[in-house]
């Protein structure tokens, strides 16, 4: 099998794909967010990827409890709703080349729970890897997301893009830091930046850890996460 690769703990995706035949769980085992005096808490967020053939897998995405509070009260809480992900690999997947791409279509299905809002979106995400030192690797990623405005009853364009660098700070303690944008149609533009460890507990467990930071207005102010990727 190819090295284990993982869509988390970042928000950039990688290009590389789950090998034919395998499953891989990505799970957040915590996520909690500050924004002003509003918190939010997510536990379980998992990513249920399945390896369809050497250069495709099919990922289940999906938030099993979120907590919001606003300002202190219980505003929602629950199963949240349900992405279908289609990741395609372009070149790359196998180092045929050093470099990495892929074609990355996802739907996300309503569930008609309390943290749902009962309409489809969807979107394309591409992911781009490259090496830059035998220690030091750098990820980029555009997504374009059809998201719904409720005011409106309308869906609206969201670009997202990040840049993260990641290397190998000793033995397998790994560290990355990225910069994550938004912009969306008569929205304010959004800037985060996220940074955190892996630590490779052998070729198919991996352990994260880590810290968002908003950088705008409308950004959470301060995020923190821990989880796990698992590939059997």
């Amino acid at each position: 099998m190819r090295d284990l690769s993982a869509d988390r703990p970042d928000t950039t995706e990688s290009p590389i794909t789950v090998d034919a035949g395998h499953i891989q769980l990505e799970i957040s085992i915590g996520d909690w967010s500050r924004e002003r005096r509003d918190d939010a808490v997510t536990l379980m967020q998992s990513n249920v990827k399945f390896g369809l053939d050497d250069k495709t897998d099919i990922q289940f995405v999906f938030d099993t409890w979120v907590l919001e509070n606003n300002g202190g009260g219980d505003d929602a809480h629950g199963f949240g709703d349900v992405q279908i992900r289609l990741k395609r690999n372009l070149w790359g997947n196998d180092g045929e080349t050093e470099d990495a791409f892929a074609l990355f279509p996802y739907i996300k299905i309503p569930t008609g729970t309390r943290r749902s809002n009962d309409v489809l979106e969807g979107g394309l995400i591409l992911p781009y890897a490259m090496p830059l030192t035998e220690s030091l690797d750098l990820g980029l990623m555009g997504q374009f997301d059809a998201v719904h405005d409720e005011a409106e009853d309308e869906h609206d364009l969201e670009f997202l893009h990040t840049a993260v660098l990641g290397c190998q700070l000793e033995g397998d303690l790994g560290g990355f830091l990225e910069y994550v944008g938004v912009l969306g149609e008569g929205a304010d533009y959004l800037a985060s930046t996220n940074v955190g460890v892996t630590y490779e507990s052998g070729p198919d467990l991996l352990l994260d850890a880590g810290v968002r930071l908003g950088l705008s207005d409308g950004a959470d102010d301060l995020g923190l996460f821990l989880g796990f990727t698992f590939r059997y």
